[in-house]
C-alpha cells in the first residue's frame, strides 16, 4: 500500500498508552492526527451547526448522539481526501464503526491490548498537579522530591475516579462498547491487536506493522 493513502483507526482502554503511541506514529510517519475529542470542542468553541447541534446535547447532561459524532469527524475526514490519517478516540460504538465504515476506508484498526490490571496499576500510581496538569507516575515518570511538582514544589493530588475502584468501573464499560468494535474490524480483516504491558513493549510491533505500508520520514530515528 506504500504510496496511496493511508487510514487507520486507534483502539485501546483508557490508561492504555493511546496518547503515547499516537505521538511516536506521527513522529515517525507521515500522517495527521485526528481526535475526535479535540474536533468536538473546536466545533463547539467555533460555534459551528454541528457544534451547536453537539453542545445542546452536553448542555443537558446527555451523550453527543452517534449520527452527530459521525458527522462531525466525516465534516473533518472530507478536507483530508489526499492525507494519511490517524484518528483516535472514534469509533467508540459498533453504530459509529459502522456509519464510519459506509463512508469511508479504514485500512487499519490499531488495537492496543494492555491487560486490564497492569492498566489499573499504572493509574493507581499516577499523581497529578492540579493547577497546570502535569502528570506524575511512581514507576516510570516519578516527580524529583516525592509527592511533590517539580516546578512548584507544590502537593501533588490523585483524581478521584483514579482511585482503583472508579478505573476497574471505566474498563468494565469500555470492554462492554468496544468489544464489538472489535469484531466489527476483525471481520473486515483490518484489525491488528499489538500485546504488551508498556507503551515501550508495544511501539515496536506497531513500527514494524506501519512500516508495511507507510514509509517513515526521511530523518526517522528508532529513539523517540
Amino acid at each position: 500500500m506504500k504510496g496511496n493513502i493511508f487510514r487507520a483507526v486507534i483502539l485501546g482502554a483508557p490508561g492504555s498508552g493511546k496518547g503515547t503511541i499516537s505521538s511516536r506514529i506521527l513522529k515517525t510517519f507521515d500522517m495527521k492526527h485526528l481526535s475526535s475529542g479535540d474536533i468536538l470542542r473546536g466545533h463547539i468553541l467555533n460555534k459551528t451547526d454541528l457544534g451547536e447541534k453537539a453542545k445542546d446535547f452536553i448542555d443537558k447532561g446527555q451523550l453527543v448522539p452517534d449520527s452527530v459524532m459521525v458527522d462531525l469527524i466525516m465534516h473533518e475526514i472530507k478536507q483530508l481526501s489526499e492525507v494519511n490519517w490517524l484518528l483516535d478516540g472514534f469509533p467508540r460504538t459498533k453504530v459509529q464503526a459502522e456509519e464510519l465504515h459506509k463512508k469511508t476506508v479504514i485500512n487499519a484498526a490499531l488495537n492496543l491490548a494492555v491487560p486490564f490490571d497492569v492498566i489499573i496499576k499504572r493509574i493507581q500510581e499516577r499523581w497529578i498537579h492540579p493547577a497546570s496538569g502535569r502528570v506524575y507516575n511512581i514507576s516510570f515518570a516519578p516527580p524529583k522530591i516525592s509527592g511533590k511538582d517539580d516546578v512548584t514544589g507544590e502537593d501533588l493530588v490523585r483524581r478521584s475516579d483514579d482511585e482503583p475502584e472508579a478505573v476497574a468501573k471505566r474498563l468494565q464499560v469500555y470492554a462492554s462498547t468496544i468489544n464489538p468494535v472489535l469484531d466489527f474490524y476483525r471481520e473486515r480483516g483490518v484489525l491488528k491487536d499489538f500485546h504488551g504491558k508498556t507503551s515501550d513493549d508495544i511501539w515496536p510491533q506497531v513500527l514494524v506493522y506501519m512500516s508495511q505500508y507507510l514509509k517513515p520520514k526521511e530523518h526517522f530515528t528508532e529513539v523517540v
